[in-house]
């Protein structure tokens, strides 16, 4: 305002309220000022909204979204193409959570086809039902850890929590836990007893138990009229119904469901992009997303990754395994290195197929590694016949009055030490383990085997550091 007049125009026609020259040139230069002003402010929230974030922050949130991706191993809701396997599956369980059957049934296939996927899902769904989920009691046993029948007996009772438990800790001997047991799962009738689930995983090597104890009263139980209960063995050995005993086998309801891979090579590469793709919508930087999903497509056509990836489809079709293989590809990505490479694929995949033995050899000390290629050399002499110490060491010694001027020649105490550092890695295994603990005098003539091949011993000597030349001829004539 100036001398009381608003700067602004007036709808009313009286003459003294109209603006003068000099008021509408200072409402002219405001207005242009607020324009300038304006734009100014959008300019710098539109570059503020499309700059680009750090290389170093990119890096960091791709880290944290696909760890936490692969860390937790999301695996899809349900396999593919086993409708007919999860229909017979829900029905048996069914027909005993439910009408009071007991029934028995073996799921077979190899590594990462489903298997434990599949009793999880039809689980999951059967106790989506009320009464199931009040009734069913469930009982999970794994042969890898569950190593004998006594150990497998306190788990049931632990996981049943029956009367002869206290806190965590079972007492009585093995053959009163299994009476126990026994008597507890057949008192009642289908009407007024619980259902009991027992999952047996990698159940082969419950056959390896001692008299299959365990299998045998489980199977048995599982024919009487008592307790309605159910056993399904998870494993990967289609032979596995002839590590059964007979009395075992004959209650066995030899019900199998097989699962087979039916994943292709294309789906498996699409899972591999699946897996390493940044969500478009939600990542930070639309640009680093755009080019890291761009070099991702890149990287899956890529000739040589397809082998790598070829080569790993082709020796398991397990999802955790290719989780493996992606966070070693993914702990290499970094600012000097912000996208996925086929070298990066490469150095993973050799990295993880390395062989553990060969490994432990790039560890030896020369004294070690020459006996190793004196025991090959004699393996290649004998024809894979078992040799003692005493051999190893003569032939040890001909090669140093041979061909070496760079080694010393080492006593036999010293060359019995390293030997026995050897048999600590199980580079070299007695034949008979009993007769060694008897002969433990006379250690030099107990017959040992080699434990290792012609192609890991050729593959550690050329990794090994500094290795002597002569060490090397040597080894390619044992060979020769």
């Amino acid at each position: 305002m100036e001398g009381g007049r608003p700067l602004l125009l007036s709808c009313s026609g009286d003459a003294d309220s109209l603006p003068t020259r000099e008021e509408l040139g200072r409402l002219r230069a405001l207005v242009k000022v607020y324009s300038v002003v304006q734009v100014t402010v959008n300019m710098s929230k539109r570059k503020l909204k499309d700059s680009p974030m750090p290389i170093g922050e990119c890096i960091s949130q791709v880290q944290t979204l696909l760890r936490e991706r692969l860390c937790h191993q999301q695996l899809p809701q349900r396999p593919e193409g086993v409708d007919s396997q999860h229909k017979h599956l829900m029905e048996l369980l069914k027909r005993t959570a439910v009408h009071g059957e007991s029934n028995s049934v073996l799921i077979i296939g190899p590594r990462g086809t489903g298997k434990t996927q599949l009793l999880r899902c039809v689980l999951a769904e059967l106790l989506a039902e009320e009464d199931v989920d009040k009734t069913l009691l469930q009982v999970h046993l794994n042969g890898l850890l569950q190593t004998d029948d006594r150990i497998a007996l306190k788990e049931i009772t632990r996981q049943l929590s029956l009367e002869n438990v206290v806190g965590d800790q079972v007492f009585g001997s093995f053959a009163e836990n299994l009476a126990f047991l026994l008597e507890a799962l057949k008192k009642g009738d289908r009407s007024s007893s619980r259902p009991v689930l027992f999952i047996l995983d990698e159940f082969d090597l419950f056959a390896h138990h001692k008299n299959q104890t365990l299998l045998y009263n489980l199977l048995d139980v599982s024919q009487s009229a008592q307790t309605p209960v159910a056993v399904v063995g998870l494993t990967c050995r289609l032979d596995v119904l002839e590590l059964l005993e007979k009395r075992v086998k004959s209650r066995f309801s030899h019900r199998q469901i097989h699962l087979l891979p039916s994943l292709s090579f294309s789906q498996y590469l699409q899972a591999v992009q699946a897996q390493l793709h940044l969500p478009d919508t939600t990542f930070p930087d639309t640009t680093f997303c755009y080019d890291w999903n761009a070099s991702l497509k890149a990287l899956c056509e890529d000739k040589s990754v397809e082998a790598v990836l070829l080569r790993h489809f082709n020796s398991t079709k397990d999802f955790r395994s290719l989780h493996r293989l992606l966070m070693a590809i993914l702990c290499r990505v970094s600012v000097n290195n912000p996208t996925i490479k086929p070298a990066d694929l490469l150095d993973a995949s050799r990295l993880l197929s390395a062989d553990a033995m060969t490994n432990v050899l790039h560890g030896l000390s020369i004294l070690e590694l020459c006996l190793v290629i004196a025991m090959k050399h004699l393996n290649d002499i004998y024809d894979g016949e078992p040799f003692n110490l005493q051999m190893v060491y003569n032939e040890f010694k001909r090669f140093l009055q041979r061909k070496s001027n760079s080694l010393y020649n080492f006593e036999l105490p010293v060359v019995m030490k390293a030997f026995e550092h050897l048999q600590q890695l199980e580079v070299v295994r007695p034949v008979d383990a009993a007769a060694a603990v008897a002969a433990r005098a006379q250690r030099e003539y107990q017959l040992v085997r080699l434990m290792l091949d012609h192609s890991q011993i050729m593959e550690a000597l050329q990794k090994y550091p500094q290795c002597p030349t002569d060490v090397k001829q040597w080894a390619a004539s044992a060979f020769g």
